[in-house]
Formats: C-alpha cells, sequence, structure tokens
C-alpha cells in the first residue's frame, strides 16, 4: 500500500552519541503506531522496539515487526526496562497500560489523550508519575501552535474555539452517523457544539486533539469545540481561534489522512516520530 513521503534527512538535527539504541515499547500496532515504527526505520534512527503490547490474535500478531516480543502483560512490561512506552491504543489501553508504563520507564508518550477527560485519569497518572520518577509526554498530534497557545495561556486566555472539519466517512461509527446521512451529504453540517471533555466523551477517535488544546489552554471545560463533516473536505482540517490578554490568534491546519486510517491525521504519526527523535536531538525545538 503506498505510503505519503517521508520527512526529509534534511530535517534532522545534531544527535547525541549513544552506546546502546533507544528502547522503545509501543502500546498498539495499529494505524499510527506501525506508521511511527516505518518513519523510524526508514530515517534510520539508533531505536530498538523491546516490544508490542497489541490485540493477541494470529493477524494482529501477524503484523507485528520480525523478531519484536509480543506484550502481554503489565509485568512483563516493568521487567523490559524501556526508556521509552509510546501509546496509540485508545483510551482504554491508556488505563491499563498506563500504570505500569510509568512504572518501568522514564517518559511515556500518550497519544490516546482523550482518556484524560475522565475524571480523575489525569491526577491519577500524574501522582504516579511523580512517584515512580518518570514523565507524561502529550505530542501535539493532529495540530500545531501549541507553544504560542501554551504561551499565551501565561497571561490568561478568554476564549478557545478548536473546530475539526473532515469529510463524511472519518465520521463513521461514531455518534455523527446517528445525526446525519453521511453517505448522502450534499453540503456541509455542524453536528457537535460542545466542551472538549465532552467532545472526548462522544468522539474519542477524533476528539484527542480538542483534548491537547485544552490542556495547552484553558481547561477541559472552557475550550469549546466544533466539528463538522463536509462532503468538499478531502483532508482532516482543524481551527483554533484564541483571544486573552496577549492579543488574538488563529492557527490553521488541512492534514493529509492516514492511508489506513481516515479518522487519524499523517500529522499524528509525525508528531510521535518528534517527540521520540527529541530523545536522541542534542537541539530541541
Amino acid at each position: 500500500m503506498a505510503r505519503a513521503a517521508t520527512l526529509p534527512n534534511q530535517s534532522r538535527l545534531p544527535r547525541r552519541s549513544r552506546s546502546a539504541p533507544l528502547r522503545l515499547v509501543f502500546i498498539g500496532w495499529g494505524a499510527i503506531n506501525s506508521r511511527v515504527g516505518d518513519l523510524l526505520r526508514e530515517r534510520g534512527e539508533p531505536v530498538e522496539i523491546a516490544a508490542i503490547a497489541t490485540i493477541d490474535s494470529p493477524e494482529a500478531r501477524s503484523q507485528m515487526p520480525e523478531g519484536v516480543e509480543f506484550l502481554a502483560s503489565e509485568d512483563q512490561l516493568r521487567g523490559l526496562k524501556p526508556d521509552l512506552v509510546v501509546e496509540a491504543a485508545g483510551r482504554a489501553a491508556i488505563l491499563q497500560w498506563g500504570p505500569a508504563a510509568l512504572a518501568a520507564a522514564p517518559a511515556v508518550i500518550l497519544a490516546s489523550t482523550s482518556a484524560l477527560a475522565d475524571d480523575g485519569v489525569l491526577a491519577k497518572l500524574a501522582d504516579l508519575a511523580d512517584r515512580h520518577g518518570s514523565r507524561i509526554e502529550i505530542p501535539s498530534g493532529a495540530i500545531g501552535g501549541l507553544d504560542a497557545l501554551a504561551s499565551a495561556a501565561v497571561l490568561g486566555l478568554d476564549d478557545v474555539v478548536h473546530q475539526i472539519v473532515k469529510p463524511p466517512r472519518a465520521w463513521k461509527a461514531t455518534p455523527a452517523e446517528r445525526l446525519l446521512d453521511l453517505e448522502r451529504m450534499s453540503e456541509r453540517a455542524v453536528f457537535f457544539s460542545g466542551t472538549a471533555r465532552q467532545a472526548a466523551a462522544d468522539y474519542p477517535q477524533n476528539a484527542n486533539a480538542t483534548v491537547v488544546t485544552a490542556l495547552a489552554g484553558i481547561g477541559m471545560d472552557r475550550t469549546r469545540v466544533e466539528m463538522i463533516a463536509d462532503p468538499a473536505a478531502t483532508m482532516n482540517g482543524h481551527r483554533i481561534a484564541a483571544k486573552g490578554a496577549f492579543g488574538r490568534m488563529e492557527i490553521t491546519l488541512e492534514n493529509r489522512p492516514l492511508v489506513t486510517n481516515p479518522k487519524s491525521s499523517e500529522l499524528t504519526a509525525l508528531s510521535l516520530v518528534r517527540l521520540i527523535e527529541h530523545r536522541i536531538n542534542l537541539l530541541v525545538i
């Protein structure tokens, strides 16, 4: 199956000398993490995939890279002593694997950020990270400009709106199917308007980016979200508008969907590659 072009080698920054490759454990080996694995391999990064936790079925196991250990239990994860755990397997995976990952590794990347909107989940994980001397890292995912948004939040923000526009097929297998005839739409329609917390609860696969916006800005309950199905759209669009003491900003992105999953954007996988490479780079932007 055709893949989108990989990141050019010219984008590489000065690297840290390592006597051993960076040991990674992946939680999930679906469209996102498998794409991350492909990119790391194509870029020749000094990493080793120590193990992968995925669905325990012959088909899922056959998709894993040859020679990589199947991760079957939390106890097994603790014994691997990875340098970094990378999760992209859905909100249930964070609840299952998050505590063991924070106990086992100095850093854990959580891509299924919609889980953090659930009451008490973020506080529990933060407490575990503090206890084990680990760190939770949140990728920018399908969006960008979070450095500006988070910086603006230092002085306080009055309003943040995150609008998501995707083709109708990207909203299949979500509550949008009960609200719209996704197969026969002729014009764009706003089918959700609410808070980032509500968006994460109702649309966990599509709303991870809104949780990231909320964490960087004014929180889950003050960040407003609109979701739109647009038959004219060919890419996954995000528009983030914010205003506050700093002034005003508007961030607009149009992302190419992952070939293997139209709900996710190519940029989501690229953001995970970037965070992994932060562990290797001497210069971090």
